[in-house]
């Protein structure tokens, strides 16, 4: 018999990573960068913590959230518009810093100790929002609950780039399931155990820790929880089987977009049973020109299509006009591509214009980035 999930309390941090991507987080958090077309990064976590039935979640923000803000609403997509619980934004503010911000997730906990306490929930659940994934939330928690640990941490077995693991935590796991060893920020490519820094624990243990950890001017919980009590708590290793990307550069960025061009994956990821849930902007259907072609592309609603579009993602609201190429590109929300334009390997920020005849292509490699409202003449 699965858990009561209602018991159970959301918490995400809006601004992790941030550092990861500054062309896509230079004025947005983590948690709202778009992705896939339609969604912002923060849609997976959510929906996978709405779908579980968990009702009360908060998000810990730091700085530039205005667009999460936005965003996030009334919080009515996730049905987490609630007069008892639903979804708190949670104030940017340590305890323990002169100019006000947290300097880690400790010290960001340690602010929101009466508002976690203030829910009642016997259970917590810790994430980042830097990751593409749909967990089952239900079984997380059954699965903590059967194997009595005191932490489990979700986590992927691969071979893993240098790239990709010279800012992330690497367990060694023992044969009970139990993790025994966390390297940190270790750059070593080949097969790894990677941590996806999504915790579950008793609330009861995470209020404890903060307000013994922060007391001792600790403020990181994956050096001072993760790897510095390893050896003291039990942490269990809950292994992810299914599609996720973690969003660790411009280029991983690109290529986790790219992924959903493979049905299989997008299948993977926007189940039937566990949907993702966003902003509904209540465009028109995309519009297609007698002359238009489209090839293996995810194209949003409110977009208009002219020209040739090709193994790419259009953003709502996207301008293809007559002749003009868009090719292996992501486009963001309201772009417009001019008559006979090429466009190639790109990646745009929202309201980007490329000019009438002008050609804009990047190696596949190294994804030219447009920041916002830019105009390419």
């Amino acid at each position: 018999m699965s858990y009561n999930m209602t018991n159970v309390l959301g918490l995400l941090f809006a601004n992790t990573h941030e550092g990861s991507v500054p062309e896509l987080a230079a004025k947005r958090t983590t948690a709202s960068i778009p992705f896939g077309g339609r969604f912002r990064m923060v849609d997976f976590l959510l929906s996978g913590m709405s779908n579980s039935g968990m009702s009360k979640v908060g998000i810990i923000t730091r700085s530039n959230y205005q667009s999460l803000l936005d965003h996030i609403g009334s919080a009515r997509p996730w049905d987490l518009a609630r007069t008892d619980g639903g979804l708190t934004l949670l104030a940017p503010f340590g305890r323990n810093n002169d100019n006000g911000l947290f300097k880690g997730k400790l010290d960001a906990l340690s602010s929101c100790l009466s508002y976690i306490r203030h829910t009642g929930c016997e259970y917590v659940v810790l994430s980042d929002c830097d990751l593409v994934i749909n967990p089952d939330f239900t079984h997380l928690l059954d699965v903590h609950i059967e194997s009595g640990a005191d932490i489990t941490a979700v986590c992927h077995t691969d071979s893993y780039t240098e790239e990709e693991t010279k800012d992330s935590a690497c367990f060694k796991v023992g044969s009970s399931g139990r993790v025994e060893a966390v390297s940190i920020n270790r750059a070593l490519a080949g097969k790894r155990t990677m941590d996806l820094n999504i915790y579950v624990m008793k609330t009861s243990l995470l209020l404890s820790l903060v307000e013994d950890l922060v007391s001792l001017g600790k403020f990181s919980f994956s050096v001072d929880v993760i790897q510095g009590k390893c050896a003291e708590l039990n942490i269990h290793a809950y292994e992810f089987s299914g599609f996720y990307r973690r969003i660790c550069d411009l280029e991983s960025y690109y290529h986790a977009n790219m992924a959903l061009l493979d049905y299989k994956n997008l299948s993977q990821l926007n189940l039937r049973e566990r949907p993702i849930y966003t902003k509904d902007r209540a465009d028109a259907p995309a519009k297609y020109g007698y002359d238009s072609k489209v090839n293996n592309s995810l194209v949003a609603n409110g977009c208009v299509i002219e020209g040739v579009v090709e193994n790419s993602i259009l953003f709502r609201g996207v301008k293809v006009a007559k002749g003009a190429v868009v090719r292996n590109s992501i486009l963001m929300q309201d772009c417009s591509v001019g008559e006979n334009a090429t466009v190639e390997n790109i990646i745009t920020d929202k309201n980007v214009t490329v000019g009438d005849g002008v050609s804009v292509t990047s190696a596949e490699s190294c994804p030219l980035f447009i920041a916002k409202g830019r105009t390419v003449k």
